[in-house]
């Protein structure tokens, strides 16, 4: 099979995506260029990101909200900037609604040090999923030790998807005040129906958790259409900097929650005998934050926006699609999770005979940077019965022979574990 086998056309020019991208335009290896399918661990730049970064240290360096100078107005406004265009981006009903934080893992520590410590506590329980990311189990185990909750762990259906009958159970018994879970998924791509999920759990009296990492960059999220009470994701993979990311929540529930950090703009005043809060998000945004990675995760905003998250989500569906059949091909390789039109741009597979990191090691050689291990998700690997996998992932400027090129590698890898 070829790239003349698509079952549909892409639905835009990706080399002049591509051109975009400084990365992919080096050599991995002198004379082998890069074919980089970690997306789902990290997305590579455009320029229009790493050039707003560049241009706010070169022309407006400032701390935000501090200064009546000019350089401290002009970080300001395109700190702020940036959380209107996340509101828009992601449909919250309220710029106040958007907290910066440094990525989905902080944005989950914060729910759960803030709205969990206020209102967790013995004969409560969470349910999470055993396909979490250990940002989305390990921040709640921490808390249930202290505060005595139960978490419970929904299975999985041999197809990879959740076992949707068990959390109807366990929301119709138990006193389930929290369901958390990830949009998708970064091992399966197990596309999880979080708003049939959220209706569940809020008809239940609970309230849900959405782990949008690998959601976000690639599809189209309606916060208020999925009724999420909290939606967290991170700026590096969905073509911003790494060090940002976004906590968005309801706004009543961001009113009641105690802050988590103390220090410098999250006050409203202070003094020896005690302190009172600023307004949201300010109460959740202690210290100085990472202005350059938010001014460029506006750009990373912009630049997907004006791409389409339809036409972006269309892309990936329909290289997926050529991925999973091509993959199909080669005896002695399976790849986990569903179907292609029930996952995201992601393919987890182990290869007969062969472990994963040497795996990965060999098709390094070949130029092609895929990641291999457990990816954050150990739980979800004991239940699939295996130690790792190695795992392909695509984004926007992915191509069809670069599919080609991971699967001439894998074969490569056959022929040297052969001899």
């Amino acid at each position: 099979m070829n790239a003349t086998a698509l079952h549909r056309p892409l639905p835009y020019d990706v080399e002049a995506i591509r051109a975009e991208f400084p990365v992919l335009h080096h050599e991995h290896h002198p004379g082998t260029p890069l074919v980089y399918l970690d997306n789902a661990a990290t997305s590579q730049k455009p320029l229009a990101v790493i050039e707003a970064m560049d241009d706010y240290y070169r022309s407006y360096n400032a701390n935000v909200h501090r200064g009546i100078h000019k350089l401290s107005e002009a970080a300001s406004a395109a700190y702020e900037g940036t959380r209107q265009k996340v509101r828009k981006f992601i449909n919250a009903g309220s710029k106040r609604e958007i907290i910066f934080t440094r990525g989905t893992t902080e944005s989950i520590n914060l729910v759960a040090q803030t709205w969990g410590r206020a209102n967790l506590g013995p004969g409560d329980v969470v349910i999470s999923t055993v396909m979490e990311h250990h940002a989305n189990i390990v921040s709640w185990q921490i808390l249930a030790a202290e505060k005595g909750f139960s978490i419970r762990y929904i299975p999985l259906q041999a197809d990879g998807t959740l076992n949707l009958d068990v959390l109807r159970t366990w929301l119709r018994d138990e006193p389930v005040k929290l369901v958390t879970l990830m949009h998708v998924s970064n091992v399966l791509g197990t596309i999880n129906p979080v708003a049939e999920i959220a209706s569940m759990a809020h008809a239940a009296g609970a309230k849900i958790l959405v782990d949008g990492a690998q959601s976000v960059p690639h599809m189209p999220i309606d916060v208020q259409a999925i009724n999420a009470d909290f939606f967290a994701f991170s700026g590096h993979k969905m073509v911003g900097p790494t060090g940002v990311g976004i906590l968005y929540g309801k706004r009543d529930l961001l009113e009641a929650m105690p802050p988590w950090m103390g220090g410098g703009d999250m006050i409203s005043s202070v003094n020896l005998e005690g302190s009172t809060w600023n307004d949201i998000p300010f109460k959740f945004e202690a210290g100085t934050p990472p202005i350059a990675e938010v001014i460029g995760l506006g750009y990373a905003v912009d630049y997907l926006a004006g791409m389409g998250m339809d036409k972006i989500h269309l892309h990936e569906q329909i290289m997926t699609e050529y991925a999973l059949d091509r993959l199909s091909e080669i005896p002695g390789l399976t790849v986990y999770g569903p179907q292609a039109a029930q996952k995201g741009a992601v393919a987890a597979f182990t290869y007969e005979g062969i472990h994963p990191h040497d795996l990965a090691a060999i098709l390094d050689n070949e130029g092609v940077a895929v990641r291999a291990g457990h990816h954050c998700a150990m739980p979800l690997h004991t239940a699939l019965k295996i130690n790792a996998t190695a795992r392909a992932s695509f984004y926007l400027y992915n191509t069809p022979p670069e599919v080609d090129a991971l699967v001439a590698a894998l074969y490569k890898a056959k022929q040297i574990f052969a001899v």
